[in-house]
């Protein structure tokens, strides 16, 4: 930059300055501030241009040529963008520090009491004492219990904690003032935790949490000057960081575990999700389902019955996550077991409703749409629980057939009924859970459903899985709707001849 300058001054003889800074409130005709930081709306600086006082200069009241003013702006843009590159590397570069991995290491709690010992041992020759400790809260922040400590007898560890009330050097220290006692025996008041003729007291802190206190302790009657009561704080930030990582590291180590069994657990949810349609003379069948999360509540399935049907579901649990796969992973069995000796629709959701209310408190509940196929007949038996939408669409309409129906697992005594509709040659029932009919594009949730019925039945000579592509491509694109809700669409086609 220094050398940018003096060779702007030795081609134009005029001499150009860059302040760090904010301008002047009243500056010169020659001085212009850089553009603003985005983000902060401050300039890191300014440029000032002066009449170089030589022989060879014009003079001093001439003012700079317009040619010159205009390379000194084009220099200071250059300047401002590299001091804001500059700081933008120096907040990228700590950030990249914190998101350094900490990695568990073998013995790590046995190396965590060496640290700390070291901590105050390096801390307590550094000041001249012979001991040192560490006073931590409990839970509650009615107690400090030695944690970490050198120079005191190890008997001390088995001893009971230290009540807060009364502690009153602990006290004042966690309000962020440390606490020098030069003669303890004057200040008893203070009710120091060890029998030295001189201690000190520093508080041990986070940012955001008081941990405890850290003391300091001498064999003779003696001060603690600012320089020595700086090193002591020190020592306490050193702490405070020794603690943080090892709770990182902790915390760390079960969240790569809960990350690899979440992991697991939607490899096997993805898995138990049928792949292949079932082979059925004139009738096609495909679905699609996404989760909100890595696992969720929403499932299809189908299954082959005896006497060539089929039997086929679509099902959404309340709540995302965790809780609601187990309750669909259960629902799902329970379907699969009861769908092979029950042939009525309804009879089965009454099963299934009596399975989910039986095995939890109350708080679970499902919508569930599920029917059998009879592939010769073309007729399809359903019964509907809870809120799923469905709708039919023919080569020349299409008609809804959904409607608000208890949902499963809020009482034992609902009783479903099952209903069919026909489907002829080129007609399809497209099933879609309540978290699918709200991430469509449109208006209200009519509106966009009618629009979503308009747009199938203008491709209802499509295979089920095309039709099952065409009804996503009118979900909304936008990364907010992406993690709304779970999602799930399956279409019933019967081929046309």
């Amino acid at each position: 930059m220094a050398g940018l300058c003096r060779a702007f001054e030795e081609v134009t003889g005029w001499s150009l300055a860059y302040h760090c800074g904010p301008k002047p409130i009243h500056p010169t005709e020659f001085a212009w501030a850089a553009p603003d930081d985005p983000g902060v709306g401050t300039s890191p600086g300014h440029a000032r241009l002066d009449l170089v006082r030589s022989a060879s200069a014009v003079s001093a009241a001439h003012e700079a040529p317009k040619s010159v003013r205009q390379l000194a702006s084009a220099i200071e843009e250059l300047i401002g963008e590299h001091l804001k590159t500059q700081n933008a590397l120096w907040q990228r570069e700590a950030e990249l520090a914190a998101a350094v991995p900490v990695v568990l290491g073998p013995d790590e709690r046995r190396q965590l009491a060496c640290r700390l010992q070291s901590v105050l041992r390096g801390g307590a020759e550094a000041v001249g004492c012979q001991a040192a400790a560490l006073y931590l809260l409990d839970e509650a922040t009615t107690t400090l219990k030695l944690r970490a400590s050198w120079g005191l007898p190890r008997e001390r560890f088995a001893e009971p904690s230290r009540p807060l009330r009364g502690a009153l050097a602990d006290l004042e220290a966690m309000l962020g003032h440390a606490v020098v006692l030069e003669d303890t025996g004057l200040f008893q008041q203070w009710n120091p935790p060890e029998d030295f003729p001189a201690a000190a007291c520093v508080p041990v802190a986070t940012p955001t949490t008081i941990l405890g206190t850290l003391w300091f302790f001498c064999n003779s009657r003696r001060d603690f000057n600012d320089r020595e009561t700086n090193i002591l704080e020190v020592i306490a930030g050193r702490l405070a960081s020794e603690l943080e990582r090892e709770i990182l590291v902790q915390e760390g180590a079960s969240g790569a575990n809960l990350k690899r069994q979440l992991d697991a657990a939607e490899r096997i949810q993805r898995n138990q999700l049928p792949t292949i349609a079932p082979l059925i003379d004139g009738w096609d069948l495909a679905a699609w389902t996404a989760q909100a999360y890595a696992v969720g509540g929403d499932f299809f399935d189908w299954f082959s019955l005896p006497r060539a049907s089929v039997a086929f579901a679509v099902g959404d649990v309340a709540g995302t996550g965790i809780q609601a796969a187990l309750v669909a992973s259960a629902l799902r069995a329970a379907l699969r077991s009861h769908g092979q000796y029950h042939g009525n629709a309804g009879a089965l959701l009454s099963q299934a409703n009596l399975t989910i209310w039986t095995g939890s408190a109350g708080d679970q509940s499902a919508a569930l749409f599920c029917g059998f196929v009879q592939a010769e007949s073309g007729r399809v038996r359903y019964a509907i629980a809870g809120e799923p939408r469905a709708i039919v669409i023919r080569p020349d309409r299409w008609e809804s057939v959904g409607g608000r129906f208890p949902a499963l697992g809020r009482s034992p005594e609902t009783v479903y009924r099952q209903t069919h509709c026909e489907l002829e040659s080129g007609d399809a029932l497209i099933v879609f859970s309540e978290g699918f009919a709200a991430a469509l594009n449109g208006g209200d949730s009519p509106d966009r459903e009618i629009q979503l019925a308009r747009m199938l039945q203008s491709v209802s000579h499509l295979r089920a899985k095309d039709l099952v592509m065409a009804a996503r491509g009118c979900l909304k694109t936008d990364a907010a709707s992406d993690k709304a809700d779970d999602r799930t669409v399956l279409v019933l086609k019967r081929a046309g001849q």
